[in-house]
């Protein structure tokens, strides 16, 4: 298979968001802690209440797809949709461990949704569609399921000048051995990060745009030696760069990265500033 094909794109996100499942696992409630705004926001952006049929789209370990799953209860479903099985059977142990029988995860790819036109309600998606290598098909899939009247809102990361959390270790291993410029139309972080970049994917498969806010907050550590182990766990693209460096250069990143975090120290630990679009979306009657 060549190496730049989107099937081979997939599978090798597969494999890699496979190989930190654990390390979400391991910071699940910070990062539902930490997150929760997004998923509030993408559950009231798309709508959702008791009894809808609802698909989350890269669900990874569970959120938002748990949320909705409280929000619809007994009278609706929730499907979770990721491409890591390892990333489900954290999120399925989560749903189950909550009582929540209307919840439900599967792997499968977002560009070929696996459900009949007009048979959901509403979707949501965190951090997914950026990395996609085909973005269109999926806003395609996304129209063509939804019912008529159906909503749509996604969560993706917003420009690097804005997210040095997401921003510094890109920064210091550039420092330390050269990174090609990336590809503004190839999948990674910050793909949709420009103002009306998804939106206009959205329009262009028919749907109606309602909403292209970002949104900023702040994510703290206590130390930012703490920042950098919980970036080694669960940043899959982080640890592909990692792991094209020697140990000596390995232990110098880390270095760099720690001490460029520690300019974000304040008395309640470090915090490092995020900002997320939020795009929301209807399908006409």
């Amino acid at each position: 298979m060549p190496p730049h094909t989107p099937a081979a794109v997939i599978e090798a996100q597969r494999q890699d968001w496979n190989r930190v499942a654990a390390g979400w696992d391991k910071w699940d409630q910070f990062f539902n802690r930490t997150m929760a705004f997004i998923n509030h926001r993408l559950v009231a952006d798309a709508r959702i209440r008791p009894g809808l049929r609802v698909l989350d789209l890269g669900s990874g370990t569970g959120y938002p797809a748990i949320l909705a799953g409280e929000v619809v209860g007994s009278d609706g479903t929730v499907v979770g949709m990721d491409l890591a099985e390892s990333m489900l059977a954290v999120a399925t142990r989560k749903a189950k461990t909550l009582g929540l029988q209307q919840v439900s995860f599967r792997t499968g790819d977002v560009t070929a949704l696996p459900f009949e036109s007009g048979s959901i309600d509403s979707i949501i998606s965190r951090f997914c569609l950026m990395f996609l290598p085909e973005i269109p098909k999926a806003a395609a899939e996304i129209a063509r399921v939804l019912k008529p009247g159906g909503y749509v809102a996604a969560a993706v990361w917003s420009s690097p000048d804005k997210n040095p959390f997401i921003r510094i270790p890109m920064d210091v291993i550039k420092t330390i051995t050269p990174l090609p410029p990336p590809d503004p139309e190839a999948p990674g972080i910050f793909r949709l990060a420009r103002p009306g970049d998804l939106a206009g994917i959205f329009e262009r498969a028919g749907l109606t745009v309602l909403d292209d806010e970002e949104f900023t907050a702040e994510v703290t550590y206590s130390t930012a030696e703490e920042f950098f182990r919980g970036l080694m766990d669960i940043a899959a693209p982080i640890q592909n760069l990692f792991a094209t460096l020697t140990p000596a250069q390995q232990a110098e990143a880390e270095r760099g990265i720690i001490k460029m975090v520690n300019d974000y120290r304040r008395a309640e630990g470090v915090s490092l500033p995020i900002a997320v679009r939020i795009v929301s979306a209807r399908k006409p009657r």
